[in-house]
C-alpha cells in the first residue's frame, strides 16, 4: 500500500469514525433513542417524539459541540507552528482570557444567552488585538516576542478574573465557574460559527505550504522567498479569530487545542496540509465524545464538556506519545 492509499484509506476512517460519534451523540442522552429510530427521524417527517428530541435539543448540541471542537483543533496547529513551540495552545495569547473577563462581567450585570457570548466574542477580539499591538512594534515581531507578551496578557486577564469570581456572589458563581470549563448544553444551531470554521478552512489550506516551510525556520523561509511576517500575521489573526469564535460557543474549553494536533502528528506526520484537516475532524469527534459523557454519566444531571475532554484526550495522547518515541 503506498503512501497516498494509505493517507485516503485513513481519511475515510476518520470520517467514518466522525460518522458514527455524530449518529449516537444523537441516539444516546438521558432518554435514549434506537439507532433505527435515529435514522428514520433524519430521512422522516414523522411528528414523533425522537424526532423533537433530536431536532430541537441533540442536533444543535452535538453541531455545536463539533464546530467547536474543530475550530479549536485548528488553532491550535495554527498556534504550534506560529509560535514553534509544542506547548502552545489556542488560549495562550490570552484570547480566552479577554474572553472570559468579557462574559463574567457581562454576567455581573445580569446579561445571559446571546449577550454573554456576544460579550464574549467581542473580549476575544479586544485581547487579541492588545496583544498584537503590543508584539508588533515597527515591524519587529518575533515567535518570542509574541508569545512573552500573550503570557503576560493571559496573566492579567487571569488575575482579573480571579478578581471577578472573588466578588461576585453565590447564585452567578455557580454560572461563572460553569462557564469557565466549557460547555454546550444551551448552545444553540451554530451557523454563525460553522461558516467561520468553513471561511478558515477555505483560507487556511493554501497556507499550509507556507506554514510547512516556516517550521523549519524563519532564516530558512526567507532564504526560500516567503514572506514571513505576512504568514505570521495571516495565521495569527486566523488562529485568533477561531478561537474566538468557539469561546463564544462553548466557553474557554481545554486540552482540544492541545492535545489534537499533537496526536494527529504523532499519527501521521507533520504536514499541515494533512495536520490540519485531520485536527478539524478529530477536535471535533473528541468534543462530541466529551459531550456524550457530560450528559450521560450521571444522567439527567449534566457536567460541564471541559472536564471529560481533558478525560478522553490526555491519556490517548500519552500512550500514543510513549509508544511513539519508544520506536
Amino acid at each position: 500500500m503506498n503512501s497516498k492509499t494509505q493517507l485516503l484509506f485513513f481519511a475515510l476512517l476518520v470520517i467514518g469514525l466522525t460518522g458514527v460519534v455524530l449518529v449516537l451523540s444523537l441516539s444516546v442522552g438521558s432518554t435514549t433513542i434506537p439507532l433505527e429510530d435515529v435514522f428514520i427521524s433524519v430521512f422522516s417527517e414523522s411528528a414523533a417524539r425522537s424526532q423533537t428530541i433530536i431536532w430541537e435539543i441533540r442536533f444543535p448540541r452535538t453541531l455545536s459541540a463539533f464546530v467547536v471542537g474543530a475550530l479549536l483543533a485548528m488553532a491550535g496547529a495554527l498556534m504550534q507552528v506560529l509560535l514553534r513551540n509544542p506547548l502552545a495552545d489556542p488560549y495562550v495569547l490570552g484570547v480566552s482570557g479577554g474572553a472570559a473577563v468579557a462574559a463574567l462581567l457581562s454576567m455581573m450585570l445580569g446579561a445571559v444567552g446571546v449577550w454573554v457570548d456576544t460579550s464574549a466574542f467581542f473580549g476575544a477580539l479586544l485581547s487579541m488585538v492588545l496583544v498584537f499591538s503590543l508584539a508588533h512594534d515597527k515591524g519587529a515581531w518575533s515567535s518570542n516576542r509574541l508569545l512573552l507578551t500573550g503570557v503576560v496578557i493571559a496573566a492579567g486577564w487571569g488575575a482579573v478574573i480571579t478578581l471577578l469570581l472573588s466578588v461576585s456572589n453565590e447564585t452567578q458563581l455557580r454560572g461563572m465557574l460553569h462557564w469557565l470549563i466549557g460547555d454546550v448544553a444551551e448552545a444553540d444551531l451554530p451557523i454563525t460559527a460553522g461558516l467561520v470554521l468553513l471561511l478558515a478552512l477555505v483560507l487556511v489550506l493554501p497556507l499550509a505550504r507556507d506554514l510547512n516551510v516556516l517550521s523549519r525556520g524563519e532564516d530558512l523561509a526567507t532564504t526560500l522567498g516567503l514572506r514571513v511576517q505576512r504568514v505570521r500575521i495571516g495565521t495569527f489573526l486566523l488562529a485568533s479569530l477561531t478561537t474566538a469564535v468557539a469561546v463564544s460557543v462553548a466557553g474557554t474549553v481545554g486540552f482540544v487545542g492541545l492535545v489534537i494536533p499533537h496526536l494527529v502528528r504523532l499519527l501521521f506526520g507533520s504536514d499541515n496540509r494533512i495536520v490540519i484537516p485531520f485536527s478539524i475532524l478529530l477536535g471535533g469527534t473528541l468534543m462530541m465524545l466529551a459531550d456524550i459523557l457530560a450528559r450521560t454519566l450521571i444522567a439527567p444531571q449534566q457536567l460541564p464538556v471541559g472536564v471529560f475532554t481533558a478525560v478522553l484526550g490526555v491519556p490517548v495522547f500519552l500512550i500514543l506519545m510513549r509508544r511513539s518515541y519508544g520506536r
